[in-house]
């Protein structure tokens, strides 16, 4: 299986997944991330805001910030290359990308639950 790698935009918290104004493409992203998980595939999310040191510590991630800034991010790298920039794969290029076979085809329901024990777990979240 491929090292997935995602360096995401400054969120909220972990997954940006909180708050009362979630935008619907990183709750199914999450969703999607959770999946692949189950599947045994190693992928890693960094966000900006709270692993900084992640960014800086990879070459590749900081010459793309120097060329596109963090307006470009997401960032998607798999085995250290860049795959995808500037929005979320779907769970089939996550699929593709991890060597599985293939992804299924519909989704369960999700809901916007907060994402516990994170910044965005109290009042005053985000």
């Amino acid at each position: 299986m491929s090292t997935i790698e995602v360096y995401e935009p400054a969120l909220c918290c972990s997954t940006g997944v909180c708050g009362t104004d979630v935008p619907q493409e990183l709750v199914t992203f999450s969703a999607d991330l959770d999946w692949l998980r189950t599947q045994g595939s190693p992928i890693t999310r960094f966000n900006l805001a709270s692993e900084p040191t992640a960014f800086a510590g990879n070459p590749t991630v900081t010459q793309f910030l120097q060329v596109s800034g963090s307006a470009g991010l997401p960032l998607v790298l798999v085995d250290g290359t860049v795959a995808m920039t500037g929005r979320y794969p779907d769970r089939a290029q996550l699929a593709r990308w991890a060597g599985l076979s293939s992804a299924p085809e519909g989704r369960p329901e999700l809901g916007l639950a907060q994402d516990s024990g994170s910044c965005c777990s109290g009042p005053g979240c985000c």
